[in-house]
C-alpha cells in the first residue's frame, strides 16, 4: 500500500478508457524498472515499464514537476561551455558600441571648432575670440551684429558701438597677460587697489552698420602725458574693409578705495609700457571748449534718471556707455527723427553710483527744432548732472541728415549714391 500510494501520487492515473496499454487493474504483479514484485492484494497497478522511483536528496523524497516522458535523459542535455575569464567579461558589442559613440561626438565638436567658413563674405573669427596682430601691438577682434542691436533706424545703435570699443580694450588686456582681479586692471594695480576711468572720448561714425554685418575692431595704447594713457580704435567693414568708426580716449588710474585720481607707479609702468604704440591719435583732438549748461541755457531738461543695477559695472559705479545713453535721452525727438549721430565728445568729470538720480539736458545750436525739414548738419550741447547740481559728464554731439532708400528705409547710404 505505501508503494502504490506514492507511485499513484507521482503518477496521475489515467482512466481506463484514456489509456487500456498503459494501467491494468486487477493483474497480480507490479513492474518497476523491469522488476516484477507480487502485490499484497489481488488488485494491483501495472506502470510503464521505464518509471523510476522519486529520488531522494538527504532523505527527503523529491518530486518532479513534469512527467518523466517529458524529460529528456542527461547524456542528450548540451554540456555549458568551460568557464574562461573571457566568457565572464560583458558584452564586448556594448562596449565597442559605447565607445563609437562617444568618438563620433567627439569628432563632430572638432570639427565645429575647426570649422572654417565656405564663403569669403563669412565670419572669419566665428567666437569672436580676438589676436593680437602687428608685432603684439594691436588687438583685433570681430563682432557680428546682431538683431537686438539694432535701432528704430535698422542700424546698430551708438550703444552697440560703444560697447564693442568697450570689449575689446578688455580684451586686449586679457590677451596680453596682464589682466588682474579689477576692471582692466594689471596685477600690479591690483596691489595697489587701482583702477583706469576715462576722462575724455570722442567717437567719429562714417556709417553704421546693419543687422548681420560683420565688423573688425582694432584698438592700441599709447602715453599720453605722464600719467595718462591713450587708447584708440579703427572699426572697418570685414566685407570691404570699409572704416566705419574712429574712436580715441584718454585713461587715467584711480584709487578704487578713496575713489581719487592717483599717479602710475614705475611698477605698473613697466607692465604696460611695453605695449604703448608710438602712432597719433586715430581721431584729431577737438580741442573747443565745452560749455557748461544749467536751466536757462538748455532747451531740453530730463530728470529723474536713476541707474539700475544692471548698469553698474564691477567697480560699483555706473558704466560709461551708460552716460551715452542717458545724454540722448533729453535730445529732441524731432532731430532723432531726421538725422544721425555723427560724431560725439564727452569729458567725463565724476563717476556715479547706484543711487544716484541725474538730469539731462540739451541745448541745440542756432536751429530751430520746429523746421528741420532743410536743416543739414546740426551741433547739441549736453550735460549730465546730479540733481545737486554736481556734473557727471559734459558732451557735444553732431548730427547729419538721414538719407531715404530706393526701398523707403530711413538710413545712410553712400554719398555717390544719394
Amino acid at each position: 500500500m505505501v508503494a502504490t500510494a506514492a507511485t499513484s501520487s507521482f503518477f496521475p492515473v489515467p482512466s481506463p478508457s484514456a489509456d487500456a496499454k498503459s494501467a491494468k487493474i486487477g493483474s497480480g504483479s507490479t513492474s518497476l524498472g523491469g522488476i516484477k514484485s507480487k502485490s499484497a492484494s489481488s488488485g494491483g497497478l501495472q506502470v510503464k515499464a521505464n518509471a523510476q522511483a522519486p529520488p531522494k536528496i538527504n532523505g527527503s523524497t523529491v518530486e518532479f514537476t513534469t512527467p518523466m516522458e517529458n524529460v529528456k535523459k542527461e547524456d542528450d542535455m548540451p554540456s555549458p561551455p568551460p568557464r574562461t575569464f573571457i566568457n565572464q567579461l560583458p558584452d564586448w558589442s556594448m562596449l565597442l558600441a559605447a565607445i563609437t559613440t562617444i568618438f563620433l561626438a567627439a569628432e563632430k565638436q572638432w570639427m565645429m571648432l575647426d570649422w572654417k567658413p565656405r564663403r569669403p563674405d563669412m565670419l572669419i573669427d566665428p567666437f569672436g575670440l580676438g589676436r593680437i596682430v602687428q608685432d603684439g601691438l594691436v588687438f583685433r577682434q570681430n563682432f557680428s551684429i546682431r538683431s537686438y542691436e539694432i535701432g528704430a533706424d535698422r542700424t546698430a545703435s551708438i550703444e552697440t558701438l560703444m560697447n564693442h570699443l568697450q570689449e575689446t580694450a578688455l580684451n586686449h588686456v586679457k590677451t596680453a597677460g596682464l589682466l588682474g582681479d579689477g576692471f582692466g586692471s594689471t596685477p600690479e594695480m591690483s596691489k595697489r587697489n587701482l583702477i583706469w576711468v576715462v576722462t575724455r572720448m570722442q567717437v567719429l561714425v562714417d556709417r553704421y552698420p546693419t543687422w548681420g554685418d560683420v565688423v573688425q575692431v582694432d584698438t592700441w595704447v599709447s602715453a599720453s602725458g605722464k600719467n595718462g594713457m591713450r587708447r584708440d580704435w579703427l572699426v572697418r567693414d570685414t566685407k570691404t574693409g570699409e572704416t566705419l568708426t574712429r574712436a580715441s580716449s584718454v585713461w587715467v588710474m584711480m584709487n578704487k578705495l578713496t575713489r581719487r585720481l592717483s599717479k602710475i607707479p614705475e611698477e605698473v609702468k613697466g607692465e604696460i609700457e611695453p605695449y604703448f604704440l608710438n602712432s597719433d591719435p586715430v581721431v584729431d583732438e577737438d580741442s573747443r571748449k565745452l560749455p557748461k549748461l544749467d536751466d536757462n541755457t538748455a532747451d531740453y531738461v530730463r530728470k529723474g534718471l536713476t541707474p539700475r543695477w544692471s548698469d553698474l559695472d564691477i567697480n560699483q559705479h555706473v558704466n560709461n556707455v551708460k552716460y551715452i545713453g542717458w545724454i540722448l535721452e533729453s535730445a529732441p525727438l524731432a532731430i532723432l527723427e531726421s538725422h544721425e549721430l555723427s560724431s560725439i565728445t564727452l569729458e567725463y568729470r565724476r563717476e556715479c553710483g547706484k543711487d544716484s538720480v541725474l538730469q539731462s539736458l540739451t541745448a541745440v545750436s542756432g536751429i530751430d527744432v520746429g523746421n528741420l525739414g532743410n536743416a543739414g548738419e546740426i551741433e547739441c550741447q549736453h550735460l549730465l548732472r546730479l540733481e545737486e547740481g554736481a556734473e557727471i559728464v559734459r558732451g557735444r554731439t553732431e548730427w547729419r541728415p538721414k538719407y531715404t532708400s530706393n526701398f523707403g528705409i530711413m538710413g545712410q547710404i553712400p554719398a555717390e549714391s544719394a
